[in-house]
């Protein structure tokens, strides 16, 4: 038993991962039903997995966050996940550009028993974001909506979270392409998300790094 000196960066043992997930127990009965749901009102099969969902839930607490802002809300899976973790006493503004989507995503939330603290925003959110910057500044966001968007999204939360909060982003890995050459020429999707990540990697406004799951999550925390 050892470990090699040249660590892989994350792995693709499903064995491994089925382990992680029998250990860990990330999805409970509600969460279960939301994602079911989800599929069966004919949402896309996009929402986080089970562990990544957990991950939102342990980092939000691990921050103690009380203020979370969410850009792309889906049914509502990352959203309750986010909502457990800043509590009753928190408050989670979640922003989703279709109208179908929200009205599951607000069922999910009152499934949970976390609506009294979410606030659902319908609508783009680049358009939308001023309305909540009040509240701020932010001990959270998560950014996992369209991919364009994400540069803008970061230039958003540099300006509205506070020093030690955290941004965290789904699909840092550009469904695998984020690393190919060429890639970013070709698909402006890949562009997006390499500029975002350049930036959030050597911007100067936070101390940043990749969670490596299946999809890769961006994290970094504001240090100035």
């Amino acid at each position: 038993m050892g470990s090699p000196p040249d660590k892989g960066f994350g792995q693709g043992d499903r064995a491994l991962a089925r382990w992680a997930v029998t250990t860990f127990e990330p999805e409970d009965e509600v969460l279960a039903e939301i994602r079911i749901r989800s599929l069966r009102e004919g949402l896309p099969a996009i929402a986080v997995g089970p562990m990544d969902g957990l991950h939102l839930e342990v980092l939000a607490r691990a921050v103690g966050a009380k203020r979370a802002v969410e850009i792309g809300t889906l049914g509502g899976y990352s959203g309750v996940c986010l909502a457990r973790g800043v509590g009753p006493d928190g408050l989670l503004h979640t922003f989703e550009l279709e109208p179908r989507h929200a009205e599951v995503a607000r069922q999910a939330f009152a499934r949970a028993g976390v609506d009294g603290w979410v606030h659902l925003h319908v609508g783009p959110a680049e358009d939308m974001l001023a309305q909540v910057e009040k509240d701020g500044p932010f001990d959270l966001v998560f950014i996992d909506a369209d991919k364009g968007g994400y540069p803008s999204y970061l230039a958003w939360a540099e300006e509205h979270l506070r020093v030690g909060g955290i941004v965290l982003a789904d699909n840092a890995f550009a469904f695998g392409q984020i690393h190919r050459a060429g890639a970013a020429a070709r698909d402006p999707e890949v562009k997006s998300l390499r500029l975002f990540a350049e930036r959030l990697a050597s911007g100067g406004r936070f101390r940043s790094t990749l969670i490596p799951t299946g999809e890769g999550l961006a994290l970094g925390v504001k240090v100035r």
